[in-house]
């Protein structure tokens, strides 16, 4: 028997906050944007419904970042770049997520890949123009 979702404007709040924004927020980014126009939002609330969306694919985890989970709202496959000066999360457009990567993978460790993800890890253009301009 299928769960019947409640249809609540928190938690469509809460969706859109997510899926609105290209920044990859936080749950505790999400309560701040949302806490003025629902005064009685709690942070348990929010991650309740972050927990709902990931389970029914509707947001995905970029993974933890600055030790917060960083959410995306574009769950098509597609690849990030994570600065490790100021933690910002970018989406990279047109990097293919090569199914012969996968293929590949899977004969060289005999198991079934599902899916992969590609995240590169560096220093983003504003934090390169600021140590240039510091330097």
């Amino acid at each position: 028997m299928e769960k019947r979702q409640n249809y609540s404007r928190k938690r469509e709040a809460i969706l859109s906050a997510i899926c609105s924004t290209d920044i990859h927020p936080t749950a505790d980014w999400i309560y701040q944007k949302l806490k003025p126009i629902y005064p009685d939002l709690s942070l348990g609330t929010v991650y309740r419904n972050i927990a709902r969306f990931k389970e029914d694919g509707l947001i995905i985890s970029v993974g933890v970042v600055e030790g917060q989970e960083r959410l995306d709202g574009t769950t098509a496959p597609h690849a990030h770049f994570i600065c490790s000066k100021c933690g910002c999360v970018l989406d990279v457009e047109d990097v293919e997520q090569d199914a012969q990567l996968d293929f590949d993978v899977s004969k060289r460790i005999r198991c079934q890949i599902d899916s992969h993800d590609l995240v590169f890890h560096g220093i983003c253009e504003e934090c390169l123009n600021a140590q240039k301009n510091a330097g």
